[in-house]
């Protein structure tokens, strides 16, 4: 059995309170909206390469971790890591601009809805920096373009887990992949409706632009030149 290891840190990007005390409410979206949830995996896999060893920043309940067979994540919400652990996911306590892992770890780098919580440029060059040459980045997020996107931020002052948050477009997240070094960009989307008219899962298509769930697949060139920011 996995014995989970924490991290201590006083100063954590990640607005965690939300995630510590409405736990059980963020795991309750998920089984009350099923299909968003099953179109965003959906999504993710249409665009996921194989690995061998993969790692999720912004972890949470480990949900999507379980579901394409990531052993290893890493979240700074103690109560969400809980959940993450009856789910044999490898989970510890951190922040995602200081990874806990040695240079050249992953093949793959899985990030969900978390790339609005954090310092995207600092959390994307310490993905590089952990990811083996040729490994993969795989980002799912809303797009901040999006219908759902800009209803998100229009009302996140009402919602605990979104007051805080930054949303981007794609263009912006693109940016951020290349100043980090990234390259072969390709992109999935999804969810083109509103949430509660969404029964079943949503298509996926290559792309973007008419969906408010992107996916954007870039990988960590063979020789990786050096990147000054």
């Amino acid at each position: 059995m996995y014995t989970p290891h924490m991290v201590k840190s006083t100063t954590f990007s990640l607005k965690i309170e939300p995630f510590d005390v409405y736990t059980s409410r963020y795991e309750k979206w998920f089984e009350d909206h099923k299909a968003v949830y099953q179109s965003e995996l959906e999504a993710i896999r249409f665009i996921l390469p194989q690995f061998k060893r993969g790692l999720e920043i912004g972890v949470g309940t480990g949900r999507f971790s379980q579901s394409f067979g990531i052993q290893d994540g890493i979240d700074p919400a103690r109560n969400a890591l809980r959940l993450a652990w009856t789910r044999k996911i490898k989970a510890i306590q951190g922040i995602s601009e200081a990874l806990p892992y040695t240079d050249n770890s992953f093949d793959l780098v899985l990030i969900v809805t978390t790339i609005c919580f954090v310092d995207p440029v600092a959390s994307l060059k310490e993905a590089f920096r952990v990811l083996k040459p040729s490994g993969s980045i795989v980002i799912g997020f809303i797009d901040r373009n999006s219908t759902l996107g800009r209803s998100y931020k229009e009302r996140r002052g009402a919602n605990p887990f979104y007051a805080s948050a930054k949303f981007y477009g794609v263009d912006e997240v693109v940016e951020f992949l290349s100043r980090n070094g990234f390259v072969n960009m390709t992109f999935a989307q999804t969810i083109y409706k509103r949430l509660e008219e969404i029964k079943e899962a949503e298509p996926v298509k290559q792309g973007y632009g008419e969906g408010s769930f992107v996916v954007v697949y870039a990988r960590k060139p063979q020789f990786p030149s050096t990147i000054t920011l």
